[in-house]
């Protein structure tokens, strides 16, 4: 019987060891084993991660991202493979803290919320949070969205930010959630929305995208400041200073600045749209003394 009970204790030990998910390795200790570098993109979130005409990814995250895994093979002396990983505003933070992505390269914001379970590297984008609307529609405003229907992307800080904002003011708006920002734009575009909140670099990206952008306008309203920023792995304190390091060089090297101009400033692929957006000031004050350190 005592011998029956061991092996019982034993099997029940071995299924609850078996149950719990294992812990992530350092990434970098990972990649030097494995030889590959995961990244996370976005397939609609011009300019900074989306699809070309090939269906490869690229964009500016990309693009700073793509620098990383160059020091990467600097730091860990050996060629290293890119394995790109398709993530949602749904999706991106579980897929970081699985493992299953090394770096997220898409439109992130870092808050104090999201930086209990994730870390960031520094802003490399400063947006604000703005609506998209009709030409003509007479919406300058959150306040002129009482009654009305706003569509915005599952997983965002927008979608919080809208929630707040329309108990706090009893706007009674009813909310659609989109999965991803190409579908949140077609809502408003067939009519089935009012607005579309969100960052307000997405929203005139996919407005000068559209074909028809005389059809839409940006609110000048200024909802709230989203600092933009990659994000990987909590408690990985190697691996964040030399992701850290290599954002930082970029910065004070000026060679970001070149990048931007080529995502922001110079027409792009596939349909060669130039946004013809110059670096907003609050970014330049940030790329004077880079840190991560936020207030929020």
């Amino acid at each position: 019987m005592n011998a029956l009970r061991r092996a019982g204790r034993f099997s029940f030990l071995l299924s609850l060891f078996l149950s719990v998910p294992a812990l992530a390795a350092p990434v970098l200790d990972r990649v030097a084993q494995s030889g590959v570098v995961s990244i996370g993109y976005r397939d609609s979130s011009p300019p900074f991660s989306y699809l070309d005409a090939e269906r490869r990814p690229i964009g500016y995250s990309i693009d700073l991202c793509l620098r990383i895994v160059d020091a990467l093979r600097q730091s860990l002396r050996r060629p290293l493979e890119v394995r790109y990983v398709p993530v949602s505003s749904a999706t991106r933070m579980d897929a970081v803290m699985r493992g299953d992505v090394d770096l997220e390269c898409g439109t992130t914001t870092s808050t104090a919320e999201r930086r209990q379970k994730v870390a960031f590297t520094v802003p490399t984008y400063i947006a604000t949070t703005r609506l998209l609307v009709r030409s003509g529609s007479g919406i300058a405003s959150i306040a002129d969205l009482a009654g009305k229907t706003v569509v915005t992307t599952r997983g965002t800080t927008a979608e919080k930010l809208f929630r707040e904002a329309d108990t706090r003011r009893t706007l009674r708006a009813r909310l659609v959630e989109a999965k991803d920002h190409a579908e949140s734009f077609a809502v408003l575009q067939a009519g089935q929305a009012d607005a579309f909140i969100m960052d307000d670099v997405l929203l005139y990206s996919l407005r000068a995208a559209s074909g028809a952008p005389e059809k839409f306008e940006v609110t000048r309203e200024a909802l709230n400041i989203e600092p933009l920023a990659i994000m990987f792995a909590r408690d990985d304190p190697e691996f964040k200073q030399l992701v850290d390091r290599e954002v930082t060089r970029l910065i004070v090297s000026n060679e970001i600045h070149r990048i931007y101009r080529r995502w922001f400033e110079s027409p792009i692929p596939p349909k060669g749209v130039n946004l013809g957006l110059a670096m907003s000031y609050l970014l330049r004050d940030s790329f004077k003394a880079p840190t991560d350190w936020l207030p929020n």
